[in-house]
């Protein structure tokens, strides 16, 4: 390939990145149209672009509107692009029910890269009744392989009478042995990486 060759496609391929920006804003603000069909359709377009629309769609769900946010956690969750964690982790805590079921499907579906962040959280907002919950959600959808075990007490401390007391105590203990087991604090799994969960 010549220079010129060279500079027409990194030309084109800038064009794009503009023109897909240009639609992805344009797809977000869909998001808000009173026809469900509109956002739907918007939603998935948005899904299609994978990782370029995760930044958007991590702003989206803090929106004021409820169907806005839905559409939004939906979609990063269908996207399961571990950027998303910490958005995800902070809908768990929306106050409609429908948001934050569907954070937690995202990080379900993200799946063990969410564990180390999540057990991190419990150790330090125990008291919210519904990051608990959502975060209970997760880790019993998760809880399997060989890390099920280290889950489990987990799962017990939230279940509990004096969860708030109980979870940081049970959470603490897991990241301990996750670490032990070759779980490194940014997430990644390193030394077990075929485990299973």
């Amino acid at each position: 390939m010549n220079k010129t060759q060279n500079d027409k496609r990194k030309s084109n391929a800038g064009a794009d990145g503009k023109t897909a920006k240009a639609t992805i804003k344009s797809l977000i603000a869909d998001l808000a149209s009173k026809d469900g069909v509109v956002r739907v359709k918007a939603r998935q377009q948005l899904v299609a672009y994978r990782a370029r629309s995760v930044t958007p769609l991590i702003k989206t769900l803090s929106n004021e509107n409820d169907w806005v946010r839905w559409e939004a956690a939906k979609a990063l969750g269908q996207i399961g692009n571990p950027t998303s964690i910490q958005a995800l982790m902070k809908a768990l805590s929306d106050k409609r029910f429908e948001v934050r079921w569907l954070a937690a499907e995202g990080l379900i579906r993200i799946g063990r890269k969410a564990i180390v962040p999540l057990l991190e959280t419990l150790v330090k907002h125990s008291d919210s009744y519904w990051l608990c919950e959502g975060i209970h959600h997760v880790l019993h959808d998760i809880n399997k392989g060989k890390y099920g075990k280290v889950f489990r007490p987990v799962l017990v401390a939230l279940e509990g009478k004096e969860p708030s007391l109980e979870v940081p105590l049970a959470a603490r203990t897991a990241l301990d042995a996750l670490a032990k087991n070759g779980v490194h604090n940014n997430n990644l799994w390193y030394k077990n990486s075929d485990s299973g969960i």
